[in-house]
Protein backbone atom coordinates (compact mmCIF):
# COMPACT_ATOMS: atom_id res chain seq x y z
CA UNK A 1 0.00 0.00 0.00
CA UNK A 2 1.39 3.63 -1.35
CA UNK A 3 2.10 6.10 1.86
CA UNK A 4 -0.81 8.41 0.04
CA UNK A 5 -3.55 5.34 -0.24
CA UNK A 6 -2.11 4.61 3.70
CA UNK A 7 -2.61 8.50 4.34
CA UNK A 8 -6.08 9.01 2.76
CA UNK A 9 -7.22 6.10 4.45
CA UNK A 10 -6.47 7.03 7.80
CA UNK A 11 -7.91 11.26 7.02
CA UNK A 12 -10.81 9.32 6.07
CA UNK A 13 -11.30 7.27 9.39
CA UNK A 14 -10.02 9.97 11.40
CA UNK A 15 -12.14 12.29 10.26
CA UNK A 16 -14.98 10.18 10.15
CA UNK A 17 -14.39 9.30 14.30
CA UNK A 18 -13.49 12.52 15.24
CA UNK A 19 -16.65 14.03 13.76
CA UNK A 20 -19.25 11.49 15.25
CA UNK A 21 -17.49 11.71 18.71
CA UNK A 22 -17.50 15.34 18.73
CA UNK A 23 -21.46 14.60 18.57
CA UNK A 24 -21.19 12.22 21.87
CA UNK A 25 -21.47 15.16 24.27
CA UNK A 26 -24.13 17.22 23.05
CA UNK A 27 -26.10 18.16 19.58
CA UNK A 28 -23.52 20.90 17.76
CA UNK A 29 -24.54 23.06 14.81
CA UNK A 30 -22.19 22.94 11.40
CA UNK A 31 -20.22 25.90 12.32
CA UNK A 32 -18.87 24.57 16.20
CA UNK A 33 -18.18 21.14 14.58
CA UNK A 34 -16.17 23.00 11.98
CA UNK A 35 -14.12 25.13 14.90
CA UNK A 36 -13.65 22.42 17.33
CA UNK A 37 -12.62 20.19 14.30
CA UNK A 38 -10.31 22.40 13.48
CA UNK A 39 -9.01 22.36 17.30
CA UNK A 40 -8.43 18.82 17.33
CA UNK A 41 -6.86 19.29 14.44
CA UNK A 42 -4.28 21.56 14.96
CA UNK A 43 -6.49 24.45 12.32
CA UNK A 44 -8.56 27.20 12.79
CA UNK A 45 -11.68 25.67 11.59
CA UNK A 46 -12.04 22.47 9.08
CA UNK A 47 -13.22 23.27 5.78
CA UNK A 48 -16.72 23.34 4.54
CA UNK A 49 -15.44 21.27 2.05
CA UNK A 50 -14.98 18.46 4.64
CA UNK A 51 -17.82 19.09 7.26
CA UNK A 52 -20.97 19.04 4.97
CA UNK A 53 -20.28 16.67 2.53
CA UNK A 54 -19.46 13.96 5.68
CA UNK A 55 -22.43 14.90 7.30
CA UNK A 56 -24.40 14.57 4.66
CA UNK A 57 -23.22 11.49 4.31
CA UNK A 58 -23.86 11.15 8.58
CA UNK A 59 -26.95 11.70 8.01
CA UNK A 60 -27.63 9.40 5.00
CA UNK A 61 -26.40 6.61 7.17
CA UNK A 62 -28.58 7.36 9.75
CA UNK A 63 -25.86 8.01 12.54
CA UNK A 64 -27.01 11.57 12.90
CA UNK A 65 -30.40 13.78 12.57
CA UNK A 66 -30.83 17.62 11.70
CA UNK A 67 -32.82 19.85 12.81
CA UNK A 68 -33.73 23.96 12.53
CA UNK A 69 -32.81 26.31 15.78
CA UNK A 70 -32.73 29.69 15.62
CA UNK A 71 -29.11 31.25 15.46
CA UNK A 72 -27.49 33.98 18.30
CA UNK A 73 -27.95 36.29 15.60
CA UNK A 74 -31.69 35.66 14.56
CA UNK A 75 -29.95 33.38 11.44
CA UNK A 76 -31.58 29.48 11.51
CA UNK A 77 -28.57 26.79 11.85
CA UNK A 78 -28.65 23.16 10.86
CA UNK A 79 -27.87 21.13 14.36
CA UNK A 80 -26.81 18.16 13.92
CA UNK A 81 -27.21 14.84 16.78
CA UNK A 82 -25.59 11.41 17.21
CA UNK A 83 -28.22 8.66 16.90
CA UNK A 84 -28.11 5.24 18.65
CA UNK A 85 -26.90 3.94 15.41
CA UNK A 86 -24.22 7.13 15.22
CA UNK A 87 -23.36 5.96 18.69
CA UNK A 88 -22.45 2.76 18.11
CA UNK A 89 -20.60 2.95 14.85
CA UNK A 90 -18.28 5.80 17.29
CA UNK A 91 -17.52 2.82 19.92
CA UNK A 92 -17.45 -0.16 16.52
CA UNK A 93 -14.82 2.71 15.52
CA UNK A 94 -13.13 3.07 18.14
CA UNK A 95 -12.79 -0.74 18.85
CA UNK A 96 -11.28 -1.28 15.24
CA UNK A 97 -8.06 -0.58 15.58
CA UNK A 98 -5.63 -2.76 13.36
CA UNK A 99 -1.99 -2.83 12.31
CA UNK A 100 -2.43 -0.25 9.74
CA UNK A 101 -3.85 2.23 12.53
CA UNK A 102 -1.38 1.40 15.35
CA UNK A 103 1.41 2.94 12.82
CA UNK A 104 -0.52 6.26 13.47
CA UNK A 105 0.41 8.37 16.28
CA UNK A 106 -2.84 10.03 16.43
CA UNK A 107 -5.30 7.03 15.32
CA UNK A 108 -3.48 5.49 18.82
CA UNK A 109 -3.81 8.87 20.98
CA UNK A 110 -7.29 9.26 19.59
CA UNK A 111 -8.16 6.24 20.98
CA UNK A 112 -6.53 6.13 24.10
CA UNK A 113 -9.08 9.54 24.61
CA UNK A 114 -11.99 6.54 24.71
CA UNK A 115 -10.10 4.25 27.34
CA UNK A 116 -12.90 5.13 30.66
CA UNK A 117 -15.35 3.89 27.87
CA UNK A 118 -14.49 0.88 26.21
CA UNK A 119 -13.78 -2.32 27.57
CA UNK A 120 -10.72 -3.37 28.94
CA UNK A 121 -10.17 -5.87 26.80
CA UNK A 122 -10.68 -3.47 24.18
CA UNK A 123 -7.69 -1.26 25.44
CA UNK A 124 -5.42 -4.01 26.22
CA UNK A 125 -5.77 -4.81 22.39
CA UNK A 126 -4.84 -1.14 21.55
CA UNK A 127 -2.26 -1.01 23.57
CA UNK A 128 -0.60 -4.43 22.70
CA UNK A 129 -0.90 -3.64 18.33
CA UNK A 130 0.78 0.18 19.37
CA UNK A 131 3.71 -1.45 21.58
CA UNK A 132 4.15 -4.08 18.87
CA UNK A 133 4.48 -1.61 16.07
CA UNK A 134 6.87 0.80 18.38
CA UNK A 135 9.18 -2.03 19.56
CA UNK A 136 9.50 -3.53 15.27
CA UNK A 137 9.87 0.72 14.86
CA UNK A 138 12.66 0.73 17.19
CA UNK A 139 14.61 -2.70 15.67
CA UNK A 140 14.25 -1.04 12.33
CA UNK A 141 15.81 1.84 13.38
CA UNK A 142 18.55 0.25 15.04
CA UNK A 143 19.37 -1.34 11.60
CA UNK A 144 19.52 1.73 10.26
CA UNK A 145 21.77 3.27 12.41
CA UNK A 146 24.18 -0.07 12.20
CA UNK A 147 23.47 -0.87 8.51
CA UNK A 148 23.73 2.84 6.52
CA UNK A 149 25.86 5.66 7.01
CA UNK A 150 23.62 8.23 8.43
CA UNK A 151 25.98 10.99 8.85
CA UNK A 152 26.23 13.40 11.97
CA UNK A 153 22.59 14.93 11.25
CA UNK A 154 20.86 11.57 9.84
CA UNK A 155 22.11 9.34 13.13
CA UNK A 156 20.82 12.21 15.28
CA UNK A 157 17.81 12.25 13.54
CA UNK A 158 17.34 8.11 13.59
CA UNK A 159 18.51 8.76 17.55
CA UNK A 160 15.60 11.11 18.20
CA UNK A 161 13.19 9.21 16.60
CA UNK A 162 14.21 5.97 18.01
CA UNK A 163 14.31 7.70 21.98
CA UNK A 164 11.20 9.44 20.94
CA UNK A 165 9.73 5.54 20.61
CA UNK A 166 11.00 4.29 23.75
CA UNK A 167 9.87 7.99 25.60
CA UNK A 168 5.99 6.48 24.39
CA UNK A 169 6.36 2.35 24.98
CA UNK A 170 7.31 4.08 28.59
CA UNK A 171 4.15 6.62 28.54
CA UNK A 172 2.28 3.56 27.21
CA UNK A 173 3.51 1.32 30.41
CA UNK A 174 2.13 4.12 32.85
CA UNK A 175 -1.36 3.50 30.74
CA UNK A 176 -1.26 0.21 31.13
CA UNK A 177 -0.64 0.71 35.20
CA UNK A 178 -3.36 3.32 35.43
CA UNK A 179 -5.89 0.38 33.91
CA UNK A 180 -4.89 -2.00 36.31
CA UNK A 181 -5.54 0.78 38.90
CA UNK A 182 -8.75 1.46 37.36
CA UNK A 183 -10.26 -1.90 37.34
CA UNK A 184 -9.09 -2.95 40.76
CA UNK A 185 -11.29 -0.30 41.75
CA UNK A 186 -13.75 -1.32 39.95
CA UNK A 187 -13.82 -4.60 41.64
CA UNK A 188 -13.65 -3.65 45.18
CA UNK A 189 -16.30 -1.36 44.72
CA UNK A 190 -18.42 -4.26 43.37
CA UNK A 191 -17.25 -6.23 46.44
CA UNK A 192 -18.89 -3.70 48.83
CA UNK A 193 -21.89 -3.32 47.03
Amino acid sequence: MTGNIHSYYLDSVMNDLMFLSLLLPEPLHGYALKRRGGLISGQAEMHNNIVYPLLRRFLTRGWVTRRKAAGERGQTRQVYSLTARGRREVFDRVCAFDEREAASREAFLFRVGFFGNVDAGVCGKIIALRKNYLLARIVRLRRLESEMQTGRFGGEAVRYLRREAARELAWIARLERMGARSRKKKIRKAVRA
